[in-house]
């Protein structure tokens, strides 16, 4: 994997660049829509080639569950047996491991967990994730951390803080040794909740390792927004500059301005899907709400300014009775569309920092988007558990 900048925003950290892989090239920023279980929920693949995302995400946990590593090592891995053949992010499983399971039991060789499926046993180590990743063939693997939530008290993050570092070093060193590091990159996670010091410790020690990458973790959780913008910015500071950044689980509008702002380069969040799957839809003129009763007789598209399928087909009434009606057609259309205002949305992005508007460009969506801003932060907590 190579990471290189193209160009910096004068007015900040903002920066567009390249992540070349093996499967392709990766423009950044860049959202990874998120393909849990090997599938972006009410989506195709065919829709996913169309919207034309250069990256995906997809879930250890679950695909580990179901249809489980044999499976997968049968198909010759996630790319053929989903037949996608562009480049895949897979996270290490262990935000689900923490949040899904009522039996969670930490040990310092990994964690002990029961399946959110059956309820049977499993145990997840640094270099066991590790090793389905590799069955998985994913082009990024993340490292075995733990998340230590919010609120949390402190001590108990200094140990989730200690027991990330700690796994971190010993999936590098296994990594270094058994995988071909150009074809499988790896990404270190820095967690430390919403304590500076525990941030910096935590970013300093595994920047000594020499990731492929860093994200940064353990945030959109609960916490208050303004904490969340606060120790974003932070941390962000602490990365190595000539290395991707990776903000996980936020997807909404105005924090992935506020992260890309501060450096930021690759994004995730089941938020775009889910909230088009509850009939909240983004628009260039704000969010719209489908089910609402304005809409019954409203006859012009969707978002006039969009070019995407649904917008050139259907009108607002027509996709408010198909909601009403529960047809499944109603969350095939929401997806795709918000899924093509988040690609468009991530592209006007990299063009105005390489043409030098992105103050403008953040001011505009900053006015567009400022009065739900507070429910764009509660929306996209928690958006790492399920698609």
């Amino acid at each position: 994997m190579i990471f290189r900048i193209i160009a910096r925003s004068p007015d900040s950290a903002a920066r567009a660049g390249e992540i070349v892989t093996c499967r392709g090239l990766i423009q950044t920023p860049a959202f990874m829509p998120v393909a849990t279980r090997g599938t972006v929920r009410a989506l195709s693949l065919r829709d996913i080639e169309e919207l034309g995302f250069d990256i995906i995400l997809s879930n250890t946990y679950h695909l580990y569950l179901q249809p489980g590593i044999e499976v997968l090592a049968q198909a010759h891995g996630l790319h053929n047996f989903m037949s996608f053949q562009g480049p895949i992010l897979t996270d290490s499983g262990g935000f689900q491991v923490f949040s899904l399971s009522d039996f969670c039991r930490v040990l310092e060789s990994g964690v002990e967990f029961r399946s959110l499926r059956d309820g049977s046993l499993h145990f997840f180590s640094p270099e066991s994730v590790l090793d389905i990743q590799r069955v998985l063939g994913s082009d990024i693997m993340m490292v075995l951390d733990q998340c230590a939530g919010y609120p949390v008290p402190e001590e108990t993050a200094r140990n989730a803080v200690d027991r990330t570092v700690d796994w971190a070093r010993l999936s590098r060193n296994y990594w270094r040794s058994s995988f071909d590091a150009e074809k499988q990159a790896l990404f270190a996670v820095v967690q430390g909740s919403v304590y500076k010091d525990l941030r910096r410790e935590c970013a300093e020690r595994l920047v000594e390792y020499g990731f492929s990458g860093y994200a940064v973790g353990g945030l959109s959780v609960g916490e208050p927004k303004d904490a969340y913008r606060e120790i974003t910015e932070y941390t962000l500071g602490l990365l190595p500059p000539d290395r991707p950044r990776y903000m996980m689980g936020v997807g909404s509008p105005l924090e992935i301005l506020w992260a890309v702002k501060h450096g930021t380069d690759m994004f995730d969040s089941v938020m775009p899907t889910r909230i088009a799957r509850n009939g909240t839809i983004f628009t260039s003129s704000g969010r719209v709400n489908i089910k609402s009763a304005v809409y019954e007789s409203d006859f012009a598209p969707l978002d006039d300014r969009c070019g995407c399928y649904v917008c050139r087909s259907f009108t607002r009434s027509y996709l408010r009775h198909l909601y009403k009606a529960g047809e499944i057609t109603a969350l095939i259309y929401n997806t795709y569309h918000n899924l093509f205002f988040m690609n468009s949305f991530m592209a006007d992005i990299r063009k105005s920092i390489t043409s030098g508007g992105f103050p403008e460009l953040y001011d505009k969506w900053e006015r567009l988007y400022r009065n739900d801003g507070n429910s764009d932060h509660r929306q996209a907590q928690g958006t790492n558990k399920l698609s």
